[in-house]
């Protein structure tokens, strides 16, 4: 069992584990890993599925192959079994990284094999054995959805949510507030940055001297906290999985959120527009890279140094404030920034020519004069 910050009781999953028939238990805490070599570096190169989706369970299954990979190793294993269903994206992201750490490894997974899956045709079956079993299972008849919980969010799907046409429950969500029930008052936070990464962030507390946290899973976790209190990070959306289906997921992803929007604000702040752009490109390129399973692919680890070559110049500070679910940006400094005040003012020149603005414009309606005059030309 991988510890990457989920709501666990580890000691009772170890023994529920032996009283089924397991040998051994391995828990092993990569809560660190998680956050510096995954979620960070995802911050880092603007990781965002589908516009919406901040990968939070993507970026965990690479993490957690490399603690099963090395355990099966440790233990001169020959096969790696899962649970994860023959629909769904797990198995492939799975599958994929521990062939890419461990080529002669092999795969037993239950739900692909047809002496299972004729048995159990889904979660109902699955629940109503493990009660025949006397298995203890968070999932019943009454909220059938699926969880899956790291320190990054929490997702939910299955069940009743498999129609995107329903409401989801209330009281569904774990981690964040519904808007009604969160605090009355803003919280300010200062993200400070290095070459793209979180690396602290300043809240004041009021006192004299600011709350100021550099430990990278501190930072996670009081930001989840905060955003938490706040119900920032909630996202319920269809999506298209690697196989080609449709499916519904409702995220949480409060610190996440939070990250994203202050390094989004920086990024444009600091990069060269071209550059920008390009970098846009590639996270997108990346962030199918992750979804799909490919983290430890030779094309994901080249766009990978692309993308953080492309964040030596975004460090410095931005200020945000949540309140009722948003994050907004109110100020951002930077030593590395290509802003130039004196540039861009409307009161002074700052070596700026306006007469070169006519020749710019002329150049650039070339073009248009010219697809106009043929449209004319050729209208019926």
């Amino acid at each position: 069992m991988a510890d990457v910050g989920q709501d666990e009781d580890f000691e009772k999953a170890r023994k529920k584990a032996m009283n089924i028939g397991a040998k051994d238990v391995i828990i092993e805490d990569l809560r660190k890993e998680f956050v510096d070599n995954y979620m960070l570096p995802a911050v880092q190169m603007g990781l965002i599925y589908e516009s919406r989706y901040y990968l939070g369970t993507s970026l965990a299954r690479p993490c957690i192959s490399v603690g099963i990979v090395n355990a099966a190793k440790k233990l001169g294993a020959k096969y790696i079994s899962h649970g994860a269903t023959g629909k769904g994206n797990d198995q492939v992201r799975f599958e994929l990284s521990v062939y890419s750490l461990w080529p002669e490894g092999k795969i037993i997974a239950p739900w692909r094999i047809p002496e299972f899956f004729e048995r159990f045709q889904g979660r109902s079956d699955l629940i109503e054995f493990a009660k025949n079993e006397k298995i203890p299972v968070a999932a019943t008849p009454k909220e059938p959805w699926s969880t899956d919980e790291n320190i990054m969010h929490i997702s939910y799907e299955s069940g009743v949510l498999e129609d995107p046409g329903v409401v989801a429950p209330s009281g569904i969500y774990k981690m964040t507030r519904d808007l009604n029930r969160t605090e009355d008052y803003p919280s300010t936070i200062d993200i400070i940055f290095d070459k793209g990464l979180p690396v602290s962030i300043v809240i004041p507390s009021g006192h004299d001297k600011p709350m100021e946290l550099s430990d990278s899973l501190t930072i996670v976790q009081t930001l989840n906290k905060l955003g938490g209190q706040h119900g920032v990070g909630r996202i319920d959306i269809v999506e298209n999985r690697f196989l080609g289906l449709k499916s519904r997921g409702l995220y949480e992803t409060p610190a996440g959120t939070i990250l994203h929007a202050a390094h989004l604000d920086l990024e444009a702040f600091a990069l060269d527009r071209e550059v920008l752009r390009m970098k846009k490109y590639l996270q997108e390129k990346m962030s199918d890279f992750v979804y799909n399973g490919f983290w430890f692919s030779p094309e994901a680890t080249y766009t990978r140094k692309c993308l953080e070559l492309s964040q030596q110049g975004v460090s410095g500070k931005v200020t945000v404030q949540i309140y009722k679910g948003n994050v907004t940006i109110l100020s951002r400094k930077s030593s590395t920034s290509l802003y130039n005040k004196d540039l861009v003012s409307m009161d002074v020149a700052g070596g700026f020519s306006p007469e070169d603005s006519t020749g710019f414009i002329n150049i650039n309606a070339i073009r248009l004069k010219e697809y106009a005059r043929f449209t004319e030309q050729t209208k019926f």
